[in-house]
């Protein structure tokens, strides 16, 4: 079982493979007001929300006091929740990522489920605000991502979920984007591998360098 989703400036393509059958589905030119990544993600958030309400858990709560970074002045409750999940479970991460000459490819995995469940809806929701150029201005939020919205119209993102993980191939034919891209794509690596330590060192990075 897997779902794939093709955003090529402005205009999402998303394939839905059913299990067993390779069958696909192709809807072209959804346009993110009721299409596309931000779909997907409130699609994804509906589901969380129903789950709580037939008394599951939600793990993708957080507590802001001992994360108040992660709030951000455009984010929801539940994108910060997401962030914190990942934080706080960040040793669960794999990730590998390879730098193309016009982009990176990246896959990213957890051994635990509901971490899982928490970094694919914020892949597909942060791209979603890129596609929009809406910037969630999360506290501790990297400059670097900066470009992205400012010149969303200049990427195409494809994110596939396997087996391996949530499957992301980004290229632009702009090369600062691209330098972007693969400087995002190290930053992200480093919080995966030591979590919010990564996030204090690069602030105490940006600090000494103004």
């Amino acid at each position: 079982m897997g779902s794939k989703i093709l955003f090529i400036g402005g205009a999402a393509i998303a394939l839905v493979a059913s299990a067993g059958i390779g069958a696909y589905v192709a809807v072209s030119h959804m346009k993110t007001e009721g299409g596309g990544y931000a779909k997907m993600h409130a699609e994804h958030h509906g589901g969380e929300q129903q789950s709580m309400m037939h008394g599951g858990s939600n793990h993708t709560e957080h507590d802001e006091v001992d994360m108040p970074g992660l709030r951000g002045l455009n984010a929801s409750a539940e994108e910060s929740g997401e962030i914190a999940a990942m934080f706080n479970n960040f040793q669960t991460i794999t990730r590998t990522v390879v730098n193309l000459p016009n982009g990176i490819k990246t896959v990213t995995n957890s051994t635990d489920s509901a971490t899982m469940e928490a970094l694919v809806s914020h892949v597909v929701g942060m791209i979603g605000r890129v596609e929009k150029k809406d910037d969630p201005q999360i506290m501790i939020q990297s400059p670097t991502l900066d470009i992205f919205f400012e010149r969303a119209e200049a990427l195409v993102t494809e994110i596939d979920v396997t087996d391996e993980g949530i499957v992301v191939l980004q290229t632009s034919d702009d090369q600062e984007l691209v330098e972007a891209m693969h400087q995002h794509a190290a930053e992200v690596s480093a919080m995966a591998e030591r979590g919010m330590q990564a996030v204090h060192e690069m602030m105490s990075a940006l600090n000494d360098d103004h």
